[in-house]
Formats: C-alpha cells, sequence, structure tokens
C-alpha cells in the first residue's frame, strides 16, 4: 500500500470511532484483465476469418465473471470491440492500483500444425527465438505509432525497478500457476516463457501474458470457437488466480 493511502486509512478508521482491536473488512483484491486487441486492431486471423480481439473478449468476460463472483475486484482494459493503445491499457491497470495483470492473447502461425497454450512474463530476453518473434507482432502496432521509441531501454529500466519491487518474481509465480492449470486443458503444453512484451512493461504490479492458443491450428481453432472451451480457459485461469492469491497470502513456507 502507498504511504498516501495508508495514512488515508488511518485517518478514515481514527474517524469511524473503530475501537482499538477492531480492523476494518480487507478490501479485495484487484484483478485487471486485458482483452488483446480490439477495435480495428483485429489481431491474429485464424481459420474461417476467426479473429484473435473476439476470442479474447470473450475470455476476458468469463474471467471477470468468476473472478467476481469469487469476491475479486475485476477493472476491464476494454469491455466491448473498440481499440485500447497498449499505453492505455497499462494506465488504466494502474490509476485501479491493481494486484494483478493478466493480459490475454491468441497464437497463430505459418505452419498450420503448431499449437498450445503457453504463458509469458516481462523479459528483457526472450526465451528463445521464437517467442521474440511474438512480442515483435504483439508490440509491431505500438511501436509503428512511436509511443515508444527505444523500447529496449525501456524494457531494462521497467525491469530494474520490477526486479527491487519483487514484482519479476511475483510475475513468475503468477504465470507457472496459470500454465499449470492450463495445461489440464486439451492440446500440448508450451510452458511458461519470457519475452519483451510492452503491454507488460509499464503496469506496477505482478503481470502475465497468456496465450491461449493457435487459431491457425484446424484443432484448437475450431475449439475456440466454442462457448463451453472459452469459458473452460476462463475457469481454469480463475482457478489460478485464486491459487496464487492464497499462496502468497500463505506466505513462505
Amino acid at each position: 500500500m502507498r504511504i498516501g493511502a495508508a495514512l488515508g486509512l488511518g485517518i478514515l478508521i481514527a474517524a469511524s470511532g473503530i475501537q482499538g482491536g477492531e480492523s476494518p473488512d480487507p478490501q479485495p483484491a484487484v484483478v485487471v484483465v486485458d482483452a488483446g486487441h480490439g477495435g480495428a486492431d483485429y489481431g491474429a486471423r485464424g481459420l474461417d476469418d476467426l479473429l484473435e480481439k473476439d476470442v479474447t473478449l470473450d475470455v476476458a468476460q468469463h474471467l471477470g465473471w468468476a473472478l467476481e463472483r469469487a469476491g475479486y475486484t475485476v477493472v476491464y482494459t476494454r469491455g466491448s470491440d473498440r481499440f485500447v493503445s497498449l499505453v492505455e491499457r497499462t494506465e488504466i491497470a494502474n490509476r485501479a492500483e491493481g494486484s494483478l495483470f493478466v493480459s490475454l492473447h491468441g497464437n497463430a502461425s505459418s505452419d498450420p500444425e503448431v499449437g498450445g497454450i503457453e504463458t509469458y512474463f516481462l523479459s528483457k530476453d526472450a526465451t528463445d527465438e521464437e517467442a521474440l518473434r511474438l512480442a515483435e507482432v504483439e508490440n509491431a502496432y505500438l511501436q509503428e505509432s512511436r509511443v515508444f521509441p527505444g523500447s529496449e531501454s525501456i524494457v531494462g529500466n521497467i525491469l530494474q525497478d520490477l526486479v527491487w519491487t519483487a514484482h519479476l518474481e511475483r510475475s513468475s509465480r503468477l504465470a507457472s500457476e496459470i500454465q499449470r492449470r492450463l495445461a489440464r486443458l486439451p492440446g500440448p503444453s508450451r510452458g511458461v516463457r519470457q519475452a519483451p512484451f510492452v503491454v507488460l512493461m509499464g503496469v506496477n504490479m505482478p503481470a502475465v501474458l497468456v496465450e491461449i492458443g493457435f487459431l491457425t491450428h484446424p484443432v484448437e481453432g475450431r475449439r475456440l470457437r466454442e462457448k463451453p472451451y472459452l469459458r473452460a480457459i476462463a475457469t481454469a485461469l480463475g482457478e489460478a488466480v485464486r491459487a496464487y492469491q492464497e499462496k502468497e497470502e500463505e506466505g513462505p513456507r
């Protein structure tokens, strides 16, 4: 909690006449759910014109509903089919003082046999060339708009801050928790990976980017059209968030 917020809470408690030994109810954790792309930015395009922006919005909405039922406060970076820049997304998350940031995306490949689910957290250095290419694709339209010139130095600066505040380590744990649960769904698990995604750079909280499947894979592309499957993805993500939060609250054993 920020110092100003802590002082404000202390004044509020004193003014409300709370007696010694009593404490206010804890505030629910704030999860920022980010549906990738939107509006004129379609994202990846799959078989039969399946669009990434539509898939991510559907999963985001179901994830948000699941988290709200579990008692979380949910903030969406977009709740409809509209364009939101990557800078705006991080600003929304930080204004909300989120506890976690989960960005949802769909993957694509020129090879229709490539499929699977993978979860990323921020790193200046990508896990491999494939991860770096994916980050370049997702970052492309922001770089073209020249909002973030010199993105490599920004990644380095943000990573330095993340290391000091332990966000990087927590992002890694959240990514692992998410990937474990998504791996139970049909199809291959591509594991936890790292890459310099711009959308993860500016958020002041543990943050992950989830690639929920390949729209270009003949089997996964069909699944990503099915509402029950999209709900299953959202359910697995919600379970992962809750498990992560419970472990963080318990602390080291």
